[in-house]
């Protein structure tokens, strides 16, 4: 095996060590298996490096100075998942690391790149006013374009919104497709937020939403 090639191998054991480690609820050994990976200029590494200081898996708590370093540096890299992230901790995160304009940047940038969820995200911004001005229009296509592509929040959005307006039957259509596009731990959500509304097609749907978190299966 040539040297790049081995070098390679090495950084592949030492990021599956890392997510091993960091499942198994070891982020100090999680994060040296991630440094060795990062030694080698991998990108990857840099953003599990920037999300161990980000939610504070390391030390008790947050250290968003050295996340946002690390995110940089996978973004630097070409890491499209990095640019979500940080822009994550940008529309999240209290003065003075806030900066909700750059998040939706960031967001958009993430978007173009490929990544799908970045639109449910665009929606929200757009829905709420963070980072630009309030356009519901806007919204509503960042939600579609996110729903098309297979993101169950963007399609619990945009039933969301179709319920506010008293459009029931178009509420529940996307529900069903988030239903579908769903996971464990996103169904026991979106039952909970669909029961508030209160109507008959919705309470059915909730039901639903249980059993299959229950069950822990693919939705469908």
């Amino acid at each position: 095996m040539s040297a790049p090639a081995c070098r390679a191998s090495l950084c592949e054991v030492q990021l599956g060590l890392g997510q091993m480690l960091l499942s198994a609820g070891n982020p100090e050994a999680a994060w040296e298996a991630f440094s060795a990976a990062a030694r080698q200029d991998e990108p990857r590494a840099f953003n599990m490096l920037g999300r161990i200081a980000h939610l504070g898996l390391r030390g008790g708590r947050p250290d968003l100075r050295l996340a946002i370093a690390m995110y940089r540096r996978a973004i630097a890299r070409g890491h499209v998942w990095a640019r979500f992230n940080l822009a994550d901790l940008y529309l999240q995160a209290p003065a003075p690391f806030g900066d909700p304009a750059e998040a939706v940047a960031l967001y958009h940038q993430a978007a173009e790149a490929g990544l799908d969820k970045a639109y449910n995200m665009l929606g929200q911004c757009y829905e709420t006013g963070r980072g630009v001005a309030p356009d519901l229009p806007r919204a509503r296509m960042y939600y579609d374009i996110g729903a098309g592509a297979g993101d169950c929040w963007a399609s619990f959005n945009l039933g969301r919104l179709a319920a506010l307006a008293g459009q029931e039957a178009r509420a529940c259509h996307y529900w069903t497709e988030a239903l579908g596009q769903g996971f464990k731990g996103f169904w026991a959500g979106l039952a909970e937020a669909i029961e508030g509304f209160g109507f008959p097609a919705a309470a059915a749907l909730a039901q639903k939403a249980r059993a299959l978190e229950a069950q822990g299966q693919n939705g469908g």
